[in-house]
């Protein structure tokens, strides 16, 4: 039998708001002692239940938007409207993780402007952060974050407000992000299509870059003589 973690189909979504010092978001802190991305900062989001499949007719889309929806009532007490969700990207872990999930990516509005009440299990703190402003938390080594945070967060701060968010990602392609680990001398490398070792895992082959270092806990990307059919999830620094 393979050793390999089955894939959970997750969902995860970014809950926006307009503020006078621009685009803000909601991150959620997972508890420490969480198996899988304990202590980090998050979007509302989880894994897809059984109860979301049937509701989305056995379409798998269909549930992420629902569970998606449904963790950020049960994590902050707020809930997007479904047809305000808009898919900014899919993750698939990385095999080697002790949990695998496969996760689309949403970004909302929120429906109200009601209070945020998180579950005190799962999340232990929260925050209404600028989405530039978390960006550059993280990479001062404030907020810990995974790439798909860190990297989404990015992507959002080329806007200056909610209806310019939504109407551009609306009809902007989501990429499909399958990352691989690796590592080069003592620092951790997430590789994405089109790096020079994606293919074999090997962070150490010359060539294009496309990948995300972690250094100091912080992540770093980089897009660097890449092929064009391998479009930067992100401005590249």
């Amino acid at each position: 039998m393979s050793d390999i973690p089955k894939i959970r189909p997750a969902s995860t979504v970014v809950l926006l708001r307009d503020s006078p010092q621009g685009l803000q978001t909601l991150m959620l802190k997972r508890n420490k002692a969480l198996i899988f991305a304990g202590g980090a900062w998050v979007f509302p989001g989880g894994s897809l239940d059984p109860e979301d499949i049937e509701a989305g007719n056995g379409d798998l889309v269909a549930a992420s938007r629902i569970a998606a929806a449904r963790e950020a009532e049960e994590e902050s007490g707020l809930s997007p409207h479904l047809d305000d969700m808009v898919l900014l990207s899919h993750w698939t872990t990385p095999v080697g993780e002790p949990r695998r999930f496969s996760t689309w990516i949403y970004a909302a509005p929120l429906a109200a402007d009601i209070d945020v009440v998180i579950d005190g299990s799962e999340i232990h703190d929260h925050k209404w952060l600028g989405v530039r402003e978390a960006a550059e938390e993280h990479e001062a080594g404030r907020l810990t974050m995974l790439p798909p945070t860190y990297i989404t967060l990015q992507r959002l701060s080329l806007y200056d407000n909610l209806a310019q968010t939504i109407a551009a990602e609306r009809h902007s392609p989501a990429p499909e992000v399958i990352p691989v680990f690796a590592s080069a001398g003592d620092q951790v490398v997430v590789m994405f299509r089109g790096d020079a070792g994606y293919d074999s895992t090997d962070a150490s082959l010359a060539g294009p870059r496309h990948r995300a270092v972690l250094q100091d806990g912080c992540w770093q990307y980089q897009y660097r003589d890449v092929d064009p059919a391998y479009p930067p999830l992100m401005e590249p620094a």
